[in-house]
């Protein structure tokens, strides 16, 4: 309750107080008799807008391998990730802008109440081109396809072209193609 009251408090002194106008003259606030629940729904209608303009993103998502060194192969000449391992418990695979935390076998640290295990993730990649392109780099490379190619609204940018297949771990992995 007093994180609410401390929001309402926050989101209330930006709104009395215009930029470019002296302090001295605004004039006082008004006092209302909002109820507590109504200056809360205030306070977060104005952190919602806020985070909505800030373009909040994700940076990286957790997956979970048993072999490094299979896992290290498949990840940098199929999708293209520089590796970097840390050591025999953690290691980042990164892309242009985000990347996957990897933990290995061991790793203890600062974790989910139910950590993520190899073979339990589900991740879809953008495909820079036609779908038949994808399919014709997962050939090359080895990988057998699970399904697709299908087309599919489940995108974040709407109708797109998805094939799936799975890492050596068995992770549910997917490309799509917006083109």
């Amino acid at each position: 309750m007093e994180r609410a009251q401390q929001c309402f408090r926050r989101a209330t002194c930006s709104r009395r107080h215009k930029p470019g106008r002296r302090r001295d003259s605004v004039a006082s606030p008004v006092r209302t008799t909002l109820s507590l629940s109504d200056q809360i729904a205030t306070s977060l209608e104005g952190w919602h807008d806020w985070i909505m303009s800030s373009r909040i993103a994700i940076d990286h998502c957790v997956i979970a391998v048993f072999d490094w060194k299979r896992s290290n192969a498949f990840y940098r000449d199929v999708l293209g990730a520089e590796v970097d391992q840390k050591d025999e418990w953690f290691g980042h695979y990164r892309f242009d802008g985000w990347q996957l935390n990897v933990h290995g076998p061991g790793f203890v640290g600062l974790n989910a109440e139910k950590p993520v295990e190899p073979g339990n993730s589900d991740l879809c990649f953008v495909w820079p081109g036609e779908i038949e392109e994808a399919l014709a780099h997962l050939d090359r490379c080895g990988v057998q396809i699970v399904a697709g190619p299908v087309t599919g609204e489940a995108g974040a940018r709407g109708v797109g072209q998805h094939v799936y297949f799975r890492d050596p771990d068995g992770s549910l992995l997917e490309f799509v193609s917006y083109e």
